[in-house]
């Protein structure tokens, strides 16, 4: 694929005139937060922007990400970081797409909250408060004040009076305790403008109006996001003759599904936005990482209603904060769009931005000492009893039994590879990398041990996409499984196409590497996770072997080392990408 640069990123400082903003305006790209991060909710709060995103049952849960600027964003904590946070909910939860539903995080009095609510474990409270004085640190946010919940998408509004009010889907209110959780009976607000599950409202009071945003339309591609506005909170409320003020339904542009938005102010007053989109265009056949978060600028004049720009890949707006990647204790957190450069050492902990599937057992992921008793070291994974699509119905209680670390996907072409040191005893045995949609939907290259027809045991390579398997020996002069390490390599080289390869850790070039699979980005689109996105990363797994949660006693652990990720690139229309960090250009290209 040739590259040519053609124009670089610009922040240019602009004047509020029509004339100037149309010369001057800075110009931005889509997405800002890229890969799965659906559900935006951000707020502005003394010089720094943070966002929260939707988690569902992966874990750590309900990311949030600090900017200077708008467009660098680091991940600096999740909200729900403790199983004793929210006991027993995770490993309850047998959907998968159950868990956090979209967030809300607002700031009041020097306390940042985030309301969410847990979908799918019958017989608890639903609605879940988080509070924090410092979005910064993991430790700080409490654990959750659960409340009745019949609704999803729950808002957070204090009102002048300093009562508080909580919105869901319907769309409902209730007055809150935000210390006891004890909910009010819920009034009626307003149903949208006839389309299908009006949900993920918002509230926002100005010019004595309380205006009223929500998302109809379902998830998909009549996604919208419409509004409506009272003089009192509990209405009757006038909708917007214009509606929707964002949508881009019916169109050809590459971001479909623009819908649950968030409105915000920046430190010079400007007004943005925030919404998820899916980078599919109107074929909506082949989009990986899911439900992604835009930003846009909104022009929101006295009395008026607000105006939102339609989302495009390519952006032009209100002046952007100056580029500042300089966010004051927000720890190792890393960047979205850097690289992963991971060789867990010895008393590393495992990086913020990878994640499991539930809450995973205790030990099952470690960081091993050099010269451990084994002579291991690097992350060490113990194998899980169910296989990595073993759903609830397997071994129980199946949402303990997988072993799995991912990270989003966050670029349309990428590099990932990691080093595998694993030697199976027992057939069945396998450990390797795997791109992930949800357990019903996974592209998986894995290094297993298997009988063969004459009862003779083989070191393999088995590719499985979603069922699809092929099996290839593993070279006997690699010396896998007696102290060698593989490499095992997932690709992206065109945004619809996985290619998954291995080759001799200890290889001073890729002379060894074999390619072993391919498979279209479309298995990873839609389907069992229409809500998720795919995540990129490592499993180990005895693939039922064992009782209960537990894998045969002597079961070797896997070892994995030297995790890279690299994003090559980054589309923002059928035919145009930007490069990781290298300004913009244009990608003439075929897909």
């Amino acid at each position: 694929m040739k590259i040519s640069a053609i124009f670089t990123l610009g922040l240019a400082l602009v004047g509020r005139s029509a004339a100037a903003a149309m010369e001057n305006n800075s110009t931005y790209y889509n997405p800002i937060l890229p890969g799965w991060h659906s559900d935006p909710s951000c707020i502005h709060v003394s010089g720094t922007f943070y966002c929260v995103t939707s988690t569902f049952i992966a874990f750590p849960g309900l990311p949030i990400y600090a900017s200077k600027d708008l467009v660098n964003w680091k991940h600096v904590s999740h909200v729900w970081t403790r199983e004793s946070q929210l006991p027993g909910y995770s490993w309850a939860t047998k959907g998968q797409q159950e868990g956090m539903y979209a967030a809300t995080i607002r700031f009041h009095d020097d306390v940042f909250y985030v309301i969410c609510e847990y979908l799918g474990v019958g017989g608890k409270n639903s609605g879940v408060l988080f509070k924090s004085s410092d979005p910064l640190s993991d430790s700080s946010w409490s654990d959750a004040v659960t409340f009745p919940a019949p609704k999803i998408d729950p808002d957070l509004f204090w009102d002048d009076d300093g009562k508080v009010y909580v919105a869901t889907q319907g769309i409902i209110l209730q007055e809150m305790n935000l210390d006891t959780g004890e909910m009010s009976e819920a009034v009626s607000l307003w149903n949208g403008t006839g389309g299908v599950w009006p949900e993920g409202p918002h509230i926002y009071k100005r010019d004595g109006y309380y205006y009223l945003m929500i998302a109809e339309g379902g998830t998909a591609e009549d996604h919208a996001i419409t509004i409506a506005r009272s003089k009192n909170i509990k209405g009757p409320y006038e909708p917007y003759a214009n509606n929707p003020i964002l949508s881009n339904r019916g169109t050809q542009e590459y971001f479909q599904t623009v819908g649950h938005g968030d409105l915000f102010q920046d430190g010079e007053g400007n007004w943005w936005g925030t919404s998820l989109a899916t980078r599919s265009g109107p074929a909506y056949r082949s989009y990986p990482m899911g439900r992604e978060t835009v930003l846009f600028p909104v022009t929101w004049n006295t009395g008026e209603w607000p105006i939102l720009q339609p989302v495009r890949g390519k952006m032009s707006g209100w002046p952007l904060p100056p580029a500042n990647r300089d966010i004051p204790g927000s720890g190792d957190g890393p960047f979205v769009s850097d690289p992963d450069v991971y060789d867990f050492h010895e008393p590393s902990t495992i990086p913020r931005n990878l994640i499991h599937w539930r809450v995973p057992r205790d030990g099952a992921f470690t960081i091993a000492a050099d010269g451990n008793n084994n002579n291991k070291k690097g992350l060490q994974v113990t194998l899980g009893r169910n296989s990595l699509s073993g759903l609830p119905g397997g071994p129980e209680p199946a949402a303990k039994a997988v072993s799995f670390l991912g990270r989003r996907q966050t670029h349309s072409l990428f590099t990932f590879s990691v080093d595998l040191d694993f030697a199976p005893q027992a057939a069945g045995q396998e450990a390797g990398v795997v791109a992930f949609l949800t357990q019903a939907a996974t592209i998986q290259l894995g290094v297993v041990l298997l009988d063969d027809d004459d009862s003779q045991q083989q070191l393999s390579f088995r590719f499985n996409a979603s069922g699809k398997i092929t099996t290839t020996d593993v070279p006997a002069e690699w010396g896998v499984g007696s102290g060698e390490a593989i490499r095992l390599e997932i690709r992206m080289v065109k945004p619809t196409e996985y290619v998954f390869s291995a080759m001799l850790a200890s290889s001073s070039s890729s002379s060894s590497k074999v390619e072993l699979g391919t498979a279209s980005a479309e298995l990873l689109s839609g389907g069992s996770g229409s809500f998720v996105g795919t995540l990129i990363g490592v499993y180990a797994t005895c693939n039922g072997a064992g009782k209960g949660l537990d894998c045969p006693e002597g079961t070797p652990n896997a070892y994995f080392n030297r995790w890279r990720y690299t994003g090559n690139a980054q589309y923002i229309s059928e035919t145009e990408a930007v490069p990781t960090g290298k300004g913009a250009c244009k990608v003439r290209k075929t897909l």
